[in-house]
């Protein structure tokens, strides 16, 4: 099989499309065996700040000489981006192998696996087969009824901030979403909370009383600032050194919420140097997250796709680049809520430029600028990305700056412009 026959067969199955539930994925890994059960895992749900997270704490691990594995989704460029072991991605060749020895199991099934099982699957039985001493697994939507909640008791739950999205999934409020969410506790595991509205903490702390699990909520008071500029950021956590080059102060939130999760892997035996711990955090590399791809003019690239990220964004904006011509490169997915992302951008932009990301779901740039021509500043639709691209800096000039925002789905294809992958 090559790698285009096994992304072919992967790629077959999206037609399915989402369907919630574990059943499937459940008898797919009683065929392979349970890989699951041969793995340590610390499981992350939430709707913003998962990746960042993951890819923190998976950097952290493998600094203090764990054989780490890291499960996230979607890619940016290329598909083996979703699974990696100490920051390699999985080789075309083994996922080859994985989706050969998979796909029988999962054509003799009655009810055949999603996209997504195939995919959770083929990571679990990677790591397994690599022997990997912990697994860093990040849900793909939601967590109750999630692929990846297939596990057993993690050795950590973590739940990023939540907001809404997938609101048609998940439900249509934040209490109802961090209701999902929380459905990945399970008894034997702790919790490791982001802090956040009275609400939704209250939900969290329900379900990790009725399971008898130990509740750890990052405090975010505990943050003292020392430094930071478009290099990156030095802070301490409840006077613990910290410095990442992830950008935002969203960031460094994340990366409490990682060191939270470190001390209670500690408590649990795990041998975790502050030291170590804190180069790993340092060394983190996640793309398309507030990236600077281009220095002068300056280029961001940032894959926020729902109100909470455009706010994120629009304070960062606020925050690196005040005094600037700030252009915003922007491509969205219609069935997300991008009327509140635009109203709250337009306040952090003097200029748009509309592009349509790759995928089914995207809303055409041309209804995007429709919808921007409310706010009375200029508006470009662009054909491709690389115009878009290119019509995005000639707006701002060399005083300027881009920002390209909305949508993961075309955060690869931008980068790709810069000779990034």
């Amino acid at each position: 099989m090559t790698i285009q026959e096994a992304l072919a067969y992967i790629d077959g199955v999206r037609w399915y499309g989402s369907k919630p539930g574990l059943e499937r994925i459940s008898e797919l890994l009683r065929r392979l065996d349970e890989p699951q059960k041969g793995l340590k895992f610390v499981h992350i749900a939430g709707t913003n700040g998962k990746g960042s997270t993951a890819a923190m704490l998976a950097s952290a691990l493998k600094a203090s000489g764990f054989r780490t594995g890291l499960f996230t989704s979607p890619y940016l460029a290329r598909f083996n981006e979703r699974m990696r072991i100490n920051g390699r991605e999985i080789e075309d060749e083994a996922l080859c192998a994985l989706v050969e020895r998979i796909r029988p199991a999962a054509d003799a099934m009655d009810d055949h696996p999603t996209e997504f099982e195939l995919m959770t699957a083929a990571a679990l039985l990677w790591f397994r087969q690599e022997r990997c001493d912990i697994v860093v697994l990040e849900t793909g939507l939601g967590g109750r009824l999630d692929a990846t909640n297939v596990i057993g008791a993690p050795e950590v739950c973590v739940i990023t901030n939540i907001g809404l999205d997938h609101t048609a999934v998940l439900g249509d409020t934040v209490e109802q979403i961090a209701a999902e969410k929380a459905g990945i506790l399970k008894r034997g595991t702790e919790c490791v909370l982001y802090e956040q509205t009275e609400s939704v903490e209250a939900v969290v702390r329900a379900r990790c009383a009725e399971l008898d699990v130990p509740l750890h909520v990052a405090d975010f008071s505990a943050i003292v600032p020392e430094f930071d500029s478009l290099d990156g950021q030095v802070f301490s956590y409840k006077r613990q050194p910290c410095a990442i080059p992830l950008l935002g102060a969203h960031q460094r939130k994340n990366a409490a919420v990682v060191l939270e999760t470190l001390e209670v892997l500690r408590r649990k035996g795990w041998k975790l140097p502050e030291s170590e711990a804190e180069h790993g955090l340092y060394a983190v590399n996640w793309p398309a997250r507030f990236e600077i791809v281009q220095e002068e003019p300056p280029f961001v690239v940032d894959g926020g796709h729902n109100p909470q990220c455009a706010r994120t964004v629009a304070e960062n904006l606020e925050h690196y680049f005040p005094g600037r011509r700030r252009v915003l490169l922007l491509g969205v997915l219609a069935d997300k809520d991008y009327p509140a992302m635009l109203e709250i951008l337009a306040s952090a932009a003097e200029a748009f430029v509309c592009v349509t990301p790759d995928s089914e779901r995207a809303l055409p740039a041309a209804e995007l600028a429709k919808a921007l021509a409310r706010f009375a500043k200029p508006v470009t639709v662009a054909e491709s990305i690389r115009e878009g691209v290119g019509a995005a800096l000639d707006e701002a000039g060399p005083d300027g700056m881009v920002c390209a925002v909305g949508s993961l789905y075309m955060a690869g294809e931008i980068r790709g412009c810069f000779g990034l992958r």
